[in-house]
């Protein structure tokens, strides 16, 4: 008998190992378990399985008991893989236990396969990644980069998206990840829907930098925030570069590479994800026309902004101010 009672419903088997990061199994469950039709009927059906059902050890001071063996492997749709505490040994998982080598064979090849932080380095040694651009926690990215120098490692963003197979940087990344993949099967109404019911951000580019602590600058060496707090309020004028190196004093050439040393990206990535923020603000939060709202946040035409908006949000600045004044 199925252990997914619901035809309908995307089934989406989490599988999870002893040391298990708990925070980022729950949230598995939390988003795809808010994703609701037009009629408020579930559209995901989220499962539990562990290499063997019984008790699994966490990070934390409790353990969880999982009823599911691997067979729900077999049945799922989506499969997502959290980390564990077993990922950080001496050369974790190279090769793969038999018996989790065993149980991944039975993921169906037109599954879609997740990870979450190091549970990159499960899907690696598997070789499920050959060919992709992935990512993982930072702290683990140069032991990955070791391991599988072949593998195209990205450390520096969140999430990637390779069809088949995706990879998230970690913890609270995981969540932009799932987000992601609700926003692919259903729309954004529904991911932003999910998201204002977690009380989380509705998107986070999967190339956004990693919040990764990074030197302060030098006492007594020239910073670039004085820049950005100009550039913040002049969003309407469209600085660029040449204009903010010119209020921090510096040369373009310094003021980048000063600028990528304080905020992790460059000052074109910087503007670009100001003016965005900004135009989802006033949509959110003001009546005014798309295309004065496009004119304030910097984008110059309503056309520009539907443009940038598709990219990186999937959905035009209307339906996106549907969305959320229609849920307030």
């Amino acid at each position: 008998m199925s252990i997914f009672g619901h035809p309908q419903r995307h089934p989406v088997a989490v599988l999870v190992r002893q040391g298990l990061l708990s925070f980022e199994a729950s949230a598995v469950h939390r988003l795809f378990g808010q994703a609701r039709d037009a009629d408020g009927e579930p559209l995901y059906e989220v499962r539990t399985c562990a290499l063997e059902p019984g008790r699994v050890r966490t990070d934390t001071d409790f353990e969880i008991l999982v009823d599911h063996g691997p067979e729900a492997l077999a049945e799922a749709a989506t499969v997502v893989l959290p980390a564990a505490d077993e990922d950080y040994g001496e050369r974790p998982h190279d090769p793969l236990a038999p018996d989790l080598a065993a149980a991944l064979g039975l993921i169906p090849a037109t599954a879609r396969v997740a990870s979450i932080c190091t549970g990159a380095f499960v899907l690696a040694a598997a070789g499920m990644l050959e060919g992709c651009r992935v990512t993982t926690h930072w702290r683990s990215a140069r032991y990955f980069r070791s391991m599988y120098p072949h593998i195209d490692l990205d450390p520096d963003v969140l999430y990637t998206d390779n069809g088949r197979h995706l990879t998230a940087a970690g913890v609270a990344s995981g969540i932009d990840l799932c987000l992601h993949m609700i926003r692919c099967d259903h729309g954004a109404a529904v991911a932003n829907e999910v998201a204002r019911g977690t009380v989380v951000p509705p998107h986070r580019e999967g190339g956004q930098a990693q919040y990764i602590r990074r030197p302060l600058p030098e006492p007594g060496r020239a910073a670039t925030a004085g820049a950005r707090a100009w550039a913040l309020e002049h969003l309407e004028e469209q600085p660029g570069l040449r204009e903010m190196a010119d209020r921090a004093a510096m040369s373009v050439r310094t003021f980048t590479r000063r600028f990528r040393e304080e905020t992790g990206m460059s000052p074109g990535r910087w503007l670009a994800e100001q003016r965005l923020d900004l135009a989802r603000r006033l949509l959110e939060g003001s009546d005014l026309a798309v295309d004065r709202i496009a004119e304030r946040a910097g984008f110059g035409t309503g056309t520009s902004l539907r443009q940038h908006m598709h990219q990186a949000l999937g959905v035009s600045p209307s339906a996106y101010r549907r969305t959320f004044r229609g849920s307030a």
